[in-house]
């Protein structure tokens, strides 16, 4: 909508500013400035001249209006000069006047916009904002229960969503600078393309905040590469799901749990944006228990696993620096794992044997008796990081003495020894087999402060057949 030539204001008459300069608009008409105002909120006001009734916002959305009043000077239908507020050098310099508003304060400073209003600026995008959404709307009948709809259609899973509203889907996009329909990621096991928005749209569902939508996103990418494979980890029997590590500046920022009950429930970051991934799976790729999913177990992770490492108080650089990504850098590591493994030493006192202790418990991840094919996460504690930062241990130190003590003879490993017919095959690879697979153990620093515990996370079948840990960093 174009703007008359002249002097063009927008004013509402909740806005003390505008009612302190209310006589300087009588002033201007009446020494002929062609002067239109538009009130976002009463047509009588300012009295004594021509008023624009903006009430629906449609003008003062499509102009950007951010502070009343707010003076704009058009010609040719061009702003060719403005000024929010009240200041009368640049009132009396715009509409060219002397001696506006005598007796009044010099300046006053304005106030918000009624398009700034809580939940407003969304409404006002869905309304005028054109067709920056793309998705289908789905309508619901007058006595439908919008939570209950999830369900029925199969969108949720199996706990209350939030309603996917237009407006809480431009809130959401408003989280990233990328283009709501660049494509992210090609969403296994259907293959379907799923746009920023479709992103959005999950993220909405799951409880995001926007500024988680830039996690969720990298999550989305590492998830969806050949080298993460979650075709593979949905499609297994196994009770493997993605597991979401954060590192970098954006974990405080969103207000990420790495402390206290960090893979537990309470922190909104960390509960929503795993259960995000897992909802884009679901609601794009197709991936839902019973179909393609055929977990014989799962684990409840695989409603949303995901947390922030502990970058402040760990003795090592951050995870995602370890795995290549530049310090001062947000990213997120994405791991296929199946559980959680609590380990518990309160007795060593030394790195040596504190190492052999969590040596011993990585052992039996999957099975005692299997090596090489499954990757594990090992989640230190501050406490049992305090030991091995008395030592002076790196994590690539503590990674090499793990590997050490995790040579398995070949002998107890084998297909029937000890009984047990589950073991590694024949041919017989050395006199001993190492645990894990070269960059197959991760370690990453994250707790509560008191507690001799620290905790695994067993893997999925690793390897080009099965799936790489990635790590991605996040666009802001």
């Amino acid at each position: 909508m174009g703007l008359p030539d002249g002097i063009v204001a927008f004013v509402k008459a909740e806005c003390p500013t505008c009612v302190t300069v209310e006589p300087v608009f009588r002033q201007l008409a009446g020494a002929g400035v062609a002067i239109t105002v538009y009130s976002q909120d009463d047509p009588a006001f300012p009295s004594g001249v021509a008023v624009i009734d903006d009430g629906d916002l449609r003008v003062s959305y499509e102009q950007d209006i951010q502070i009343v009043p707010t003076l704009l000077k058009v010609k040719g239908g061009q702003v060719t000069d403005s000024f929010q507020g009240w200041l009368r050098p640049r009132w009396e310099e715009l509409t060219g006047v002397a001696r506006l508003g005598d007796g009044l304060p010099e300046f006053r400073a304005g106030c918000g916009s009624r398009t700034l209003d809580v939940g407003m600026p969304e409404k006002l995008a869905v309304l005028y904002g054109g067709e920056r959404l793309r998705s289908r709307r789905v309508e619901l009948g007058s006595q439908e229960d919008p939570v209950e709809a999830t369900y029925a259609r199969g969108w949720s899973d199996g706990l209350p969503v939030v309603p996917p509203t237009p407006e809480r889907v431009l809130r959401m996009v408003g989280g990233t600078p990328r283009d709501p329909g660049e494509v992210v990621a090609v969403v296994p096991p259907d293959l379907v393309e799923c746009t920023v928005e479709k992103a959005a749209v999950n993220a909405v569902m799951a409880g995001c905040q926007p500024e988680y939508l830039p996690v969720v996103l990298a999550a989305l990418e590492a998830a969806c590469t050949d080298q993460f494979n979650i075709h593979g980890v949905l499609a297994t029997t196994f009770a493997s799901g993605p597991v979401v590590i954060v590192n970098g500046p954006i974990a405080a920022r969103i207000g990420m749990n790495s402390g206290v009950n960090v893979l537990g429930q309470g922190n909104r970051a960390n509960a929503t944006i795993g259960r995000a991934l897992q909802l884009i799976v679901r609601n794009v790729g197709g991936g839902r228990p019973g179909g393609v999913d055929r977990a014989t177990h799962g684990n409840p992770g695989k409603y949303t696993f995901c947390f922030a490492e502990d970058e402040a108080g760990s003795p090592w650089e951050p995870l995602a620096v370890a795995r290549g990504v530049a310090p001062g850098l947000s990213a997120v590591t994405v791991f296929a794992g199946s559980g959680l493994q609590p380990i518990m030493d309160q007795r060593s006192r030394t790195a040596t044997s504190l190492a052999g202790s969590m040596a011993s418990c990585l052992r039996v991840v999957t099975h005692p008796k299997l090596a090489l094919a499954w990757d594990a996460l090992l989640i230190v504690s501050p406490e049992h990081a305090r030991v091995f930062r008395e030592a002076g241990w790196s994590r690539e130190r503590l990674r090499d003495e793990l590997y050490a003590r995790l040579r398995l003879p070949w002998a107890e490993i084998v297909r029937g020894a000890g009984g047990i017919a589950e073991g590694m095959p024949e041919p017989m690879l050395g006199a001993e087999v190492p645990k894990f697979r070269e960059g197959g153990l991760l370690i990453a620093h994250a707790g509560g402060t008191a507690g001799l515990f620290s905790a695994i996370v067993g893997g999925w079948s690793s390897g080009p057949a099965g799936s790489e840990a990635v790590t991605r960093e996040i666009v802001e």
